[in-house]
């Protein structure tokens, strides 16, 4: 495939993965992939927390899963940007968090290498999930069966829940699944701890989509993928983002005071001064989003510290 823009320095190049497993492993973008590793050991935590002693089996395959899922869904989503028009658009793009993989748009994959892959990585999730959900319990075909659909709906049509600005809900929702079903294979049941943990985590993994569209903002618009910094614009959309942070901790918080989490777990909240500086940096450049490279890493330094610690704090710290 002949590429359609001359990569930027870091981009990938057909020489760069000569090797065809290189290709593959690098276009699943491995590194963001810390994000779900990270809600599965909330889940497992949120279950020791309860009391309920940590099946390492159940937590390998339950990783697995999940990975498996997240990587399909970031290669699917590359495929249908590719599709849309979106990255080919996106010049504005601070590589290698915005404007995707750039492996089909740089001639590494082709389109249809790249559909094939996605959807060979949501299909190996099923067979370890099925596996789980007989020692478990059933309701994790649903949460299973919902991951799926939204990692598939969140671009691809007809649905495209980002291009409909309902992105940050569609990944908010994603990772609280990725909490709630990790508990759920530890535990045998529904709870509200796994909720109560996981919705503050979620919630800084959906503020760091939210950033990352204001780079991708003029690509977005002229494909027609109407997220919400589209919609609302990059000065008007900047405040968003303080909301999505204040409401995360503020949930932490709450949770905490509601004695639905051990008290010790407010000690996730000192993520909140990377999520602070980020949204001084957003609110300073949000129309001049090349300048938001430090914002960004702020933003997953935050949602990491915060779910490592979280996890931490409630494996070691039983009710």
């Amino acid at each position: 495939m002949t590429p359609n823009v001359m990569p930027a320095a870091g981009e990938p190049t057909p020489a760069r993965f000569a090797n065809p497993l290189l290709r593959l492993l690098a276009a699943t973008r491995p590194p963001f992939l810390l994000v779900t590793l990270t809600g599965c050991l909330i889940g497992i935590a949120s279950a020791h927390a309860d009391g309920v002693p940590p099946d390492a089996l159940l937590a390998a395959l339950t990783i697995l899963a999940a990975l498996s899922m997240h990587a399909g869904g970031n290669v699917l989503n590359d495929y249908y940007d590719a599709r849309s028009g979106a990255d080919a658009a996106n010049s504005g793009r601070i590589f290698p968090y915005t404007g995707g993989s750039r492996f089909i748009q740089n001639g590494v994959l082709t389109t249809r290498a790249t559909a094939l892959l996605g959807w060979g990585l949501l299909a190996a999730a099923i067979p370890p999930g099925l596996w789980l959900a007989l020692h478990s319990g059933p309701v994790l075909l649903a949460i299973g069966a919902a991951g799926l659909l939204l990692a598939w709906a969140y671009t691809a049509p007809p649905f495209q829940l980002v291009s409909r600005g309902l992105g940050e809900l569609a990944v908010a929702a994603c990772w609280l699944l990725v909490v709630v079903g990790a508990d759920y294979v530890q535990r045998g049941t529904l709870a509200w701890t796994p909720v109560a943990a996981g919705v503050s985590f979620a919630l800084l993994v959906a503020a760091l989509l939210y950033i990352n569209q204001f780079p991708d903002h003029d690509g977005d618009a002229v494909a027609g993928k109407h997220t919400l910094v589209v919609r609302l614009g990059p000065e008007r959309a900047k405040w968003g983002y303080f909301a999505i942070v204040v409401i995360a901790y503020g949930w932490l918080i709450l949770q905490v005071g509601r004695e639905s989490l051990p008290q010790v777990a407010a000690g996730a909240a000192i993520a909140i001064v990377l999520s602070l500086n980020a949204a001084r940096e957003l609110r300073e450049h949000a129309s001049d989003p090349a300048r938001l490279g430090r914002g960004i890493r702020l933003t997953i330094g935050a949602a990491l510290i915060h779910g490592v610690l979280l996890a931490a704090l409630l494996a070691f710290n039983w009710r």
